[in-house]
């Protein structure tokens, strides 16, 4: 589920197309996304912000982004002002200095970046909570 607020201009974009991806960000371009977040779309074109691919089901994947997810939308659930995009993964890709021997996500390497709303706080993930 990807879940918006209706006042931003993405949401228009998903719902047409049914389509959108997810680009995990990591401390290498985090300056960069923290931009896309303080600028509006509605107010600034950003879709020449990031150099992009666009991926086998249509949607742009960012160049510096060390794992992406192609989703097709199911459902959008609104609650509130918000658009709650259920949906399905088509593809994943990552790239491969973040991969461990099996072919999987190591997440000892690959450190996504989390947002905190409330105090508009970024945190690292990777360190080990559990088995």
């Amino acid at each position: 589920m990807v879940s918006l607020s209706q006042a931003h201009f993405i949401n228009n974009c998903i719902k047409s197309a049914n389509k959108l991806s997810v680009n995990a960000v990591d401390e290498s371009w985090l300056k960069e996304a923290d931009r896309m977040g303080i600028v509006s779309g509605n107010k600034e074109d950003k879709s020449g912000a990031f150099a992009y691919t666009v991926g086998e089901n249509g949607t742009p994947l960012i160049d510096a982004a060390k794992v992406s997810i192609e989703c097709e939308t199911e459902n959008n659930c609104v609650v509130g002002n918000f658009d709650n995009f259920i949906c399905k993964i088509l593809a994943t890709y990552a790239d491969k200095n973040v991969l461990n021997d099996k072919g999987k996500i190591d997440y000892h390497t690959f450190k996504p970046v989390l947002f905190e709303f409330p105090t508009y706080e970024y945190f690292v993930t990777g360190e080990k909570a559990g088995d």
